[in-house]
């Protein structure tokens, strides 16, 4: 056994300078199993604290987070702090990259704000525990008409209660160099409940992250967050040209503090 432990501490960090596929991968497990022990932690501090699920309990998440980045040699570079100052209930819209994304939310986060995933998070172990706890809202994206009824209920959950909501409206993870068309749910929610929209543009991971070249090295992601588009006295008729804006202008964002792409991927979803 000492021998095994000898040759590991021998050849991890042989690998570790000499392999950037081991690197990728060594990363890569490290951050899974970090995170699920942090929701280890987590579970009983959010259940002794608030009884049970409860979106105040993402403060608790937020504050055990936040340090995971300086493990991957990552930091993170925020503009527009101002915007999300705004009072009451509103919709964050950003674009999705890879699960790496859990680590700016957590940088920027507001009070009261939890975000839509999802269903098949919460099937996630530990973490999806710790999710459900902090009030994530669970939909099911393959059917429609369900997700229609998550996304009604969470404007009316949002309205009552005051709290602000996270949501991905590409849909997936998407490392493609340009976003992915918007799917209009976020919008309709916004629209529903009458709250703002305030845009947040994650910059290009792909200076130091490549899944399918296997690279995960040190960089420094750009946080970008845009005025309010504001909602009030819009209708399910205006969703359309709503989602075509925040499109617009979350995809000129990111061009701008990632670089050029060759071409678009197209406005927004008609689904």
């Amino acid at each position: 056994m000492d021998a095994l432990w000898l040759v590991l501490l021998l050849v991890v960090p042989a690998l570790l300078w000499t392999s950037s596929t081991f690197v990728f991968y060594f990363k890569k497990c490290f951050y899974v199993a970090y995170m699920m022990l942090l929701a280890i932690v987590a579970i009983p501090i959010c259940i002794l604290k608030s009884g049970g699920r409860d979106i105040e309990n993402m403060r608790i998440i937020r504050f055990l987070v936040r340090h995971v980045k300086y493990f991957l040699g990552l930091r993170f570079e925020v503009s527009g702090w101002e915007h999300l100052q705004t009072e009451g209930p509103y919709v964050i819209i950003s674009n999705h990259q890879s699960s790496l994304d859990v680590l700016g939310m957590m940088e920027v986060l507001p009070d009261r704000c939890s975000m839509i995933a999802k269903k098949e998070l919460i099937y996630a172990g530990t973490v999806g525990m710790v999710c459900w706890l902090g009030g994530i809202v669970f939909i099911n994206r393959k059917k429609t008409s369900d997700a229609k009824s998550v996304m009604a209920d969470a404007a009316k959950t949002m309205l009552e209660e005051k709290i602000r909501l996270w949501v991905f409206p590409e849909g997936t993870r998407n490392q493609k160099g340009d976003l992915l068309p918007f799917k209009k749910g976020a919008f309709h929610l916004a629209v529903q409940a009458q709250a703002p929209i305030i845009p947040i543009v994650f910059s290009s991971y792909s200076n130091f992250y490549l899944r399918k070249e296997k690279e995960f090295k040190s960089g420094t992601i750009t946080l970008k967050v845009l005025p309010k588009i504001e909602t009030k006295g819009l209708t399910s008729d205006d969703v359309s040209a709503l989602t075509d804006q925040s499109y617009a202008l979350m995809r000129s964002a990111f061009l701008d503090i990632s670089g050029p792409v060759p071409q678009s991927n197209g406005p927004s979803s008609r689904h």
